[in-house]
């Protein structure tokens, strides 16, 4: 028994304590904790940073419509020995000779036209940098329903603990109860004991409830990029936005849900990659030109010295007359690659859609447990109040009033996992259609 009353005591100790904690902790809002994830979150700052990167590849000269300049300079030297026989009869005898030769100046190559490769490109880079904005856009709708997710969690918990805390002052009266009655002699030992192994298991599932709590809190704190025992508390009210339409969300979401956009971006993608693969059937024609200053330096040579400089200018074509039906064999897989492209969209609308039903039908159950068991949870509470006074004049047994103190919290438990239920359905559903927005 002293034993039984030590642990209890240990489990409250343990329990007020972080319930004082949680008290002088500031209180966190939702829009605070969703400002601070968009401005740290490693997430969004990697998705950023990539669209920039697909923002600064669209440029004229990354298509290749620009001629490219090139500055280059060479200097060749030597020390030779020479003996020369000319063919006059004359003999010539160097030693030690020192020749230069020194080239430098300027080249332009541009070509002006390549089968229309680089409007196709230039159109690449542009859909890319689309396709990086709807990943950056969804990056940011995922860390925000995350976040909203997390933080109702910790709301739903939060009042599971309250509602553990009201069992455990339930369960101190019982056992107060039945220390009286057994004082007078109107129960017996075990009453006493029942009791106190009731105030026991719940004091010990509030302690469960509590790591819990705090292991959301620290999840909370890794999507806000702070330290993760930054103590803070939340808000107590979950609001559920009942005005959701199957339609209006399914007609939303094919018009901005990003994975549908990203499918057919990638379509387009798969359209112009064709577009790049015929552009080799046309020919190649560029234009070449340049400024030269050559000095040579030969003194065992007839000419000893020779300045040059100049400019030079000229035409390329190429055209693709046999690869080995390689241009065939990549148009052909381009064209599938295309057909993959249009179904892949297909599907992306069929699964969106699917995800959407799914998740309107948890919505839709979760409002209708809200409705069930908040009335059902003031019965509960009636129950178990009218059980205590029972008790108290001993006109009901201990397993009875457990029996009421144990409906009264899964009426609450239900309760709040319906909120919390319809919560996470409603904000999933903005998100597939991007439409999330905390005010």
């Amino acid at each position: 028994m002293k034993f039984k009353r030590i642990v209890c005591l240990i489990f409250c100790a343990l329990a007020f304590v972080a319930g004082v904690k949680a008290q002088n902790a500031p209180i966190l809002t939702l829009k605070d904790a969703v400002e601070i994830a968009l401005k740290n979150n490693y997430n969004i700052q990697l998705s950023q940073n990539n669209k920039a990167i697909a923002g600064n590849n669209v440029t004229l000269g990354n298509a290749g419509f620009l001629p490219l300049v090139t500055g280059n300079a060479t200097s060749n030297n030597s020390i030779q020995t020479t003996k020369q026989t000319r063919s006059d009869g004359t003999f010539n005898d160097i030693k030690g000779a020192r020749n230069s030769n020194l080239n430098y100046g300027v080249n332009l190559n541009w070509t002006i036209f390549d089968g229309f490769n680089m409007f196709a490109t230039y159109d690449q880079l542009k859909q890319l940098d689309k396709l990086g904005a709807i990943r950056l856009q969804d990056t940011i709708q995922s860390t925000i329903a995350n976040v909203i997710n997390t933080y109702y969690n910790l709301i739903s918990q939060n009042e599971q603990i309250k509602a553990l805390r009201g069992a455990i002052e339930i369960s101190r009266t019982q056992m107060r109860y039945s220390n009286d009655k057994f004082a007078v002699g109107r129960v017996s030992r075990l009453d006493v004991y029942n009791a106190q192994v009731n105030l026991n298991t719940d004091t010990a599932a509030l302690i469960t409830q509590l790591q819990q709590f705090k292991t959301t809190k620290i999840q909370l704190n890794q999507l806000l990029v702070r330290d993760l025992q930054s103590e803070f508390a939340v808000g107590d009210t979950i609001v559920v936005d009942d005005k959701l339409i199957l339609g209006d969300i399914i007609a939303k979401a094919q018009a901005q849900n990003p994975s549908i956009l990203a499918s057919q971006i990638n379509k387009r993608l798969a359209d112009i990659n064709l577009k790049q693969i015929k552009s080799t059937r046309y020919p190649q024609i560029g234009i070449t030109s340049g400024y030269t200053i050559t000095n040579n330096r030969t003194p065992a040579g007839f000419t000893l010295r020779q300045d040059a400089h100049g400019f030079n200018y000229g035409l390329t074509a190429t055209i693709n007359i046999f690869d080995g039906l390689n241009q065939w064999r990549r148009e052909r897989n381009a064209k599938f690659q295309i057909d993959n492209a249009e179904i892949t969209t297909k599907q992306t609308r069929l699964n969106v859609e699917a995800d959407i039903n799914n998740f309107y039908v948890a919505y839709l159950s979760g409002l209708d447990l809200i409705k069930l068991s908040q009335s059902n949870v003031e019965l509960a509470r009636k129950n178990l109040e009218i059980s205590l006074e029972k008790y108290k004049i001993g006109n009901i047994t201990p397993l009875e009033i457990r029996e009421a103190q144990r409906n009264y919290l899964n009426a609450q438990s239900v309760f709040f996992s319906a909120q919390y239920q319809s919560k996470m359905a409603e904000v999933t559903l903005k998100q597939i259609t991007n439409s999330i927005n905390i005010q």
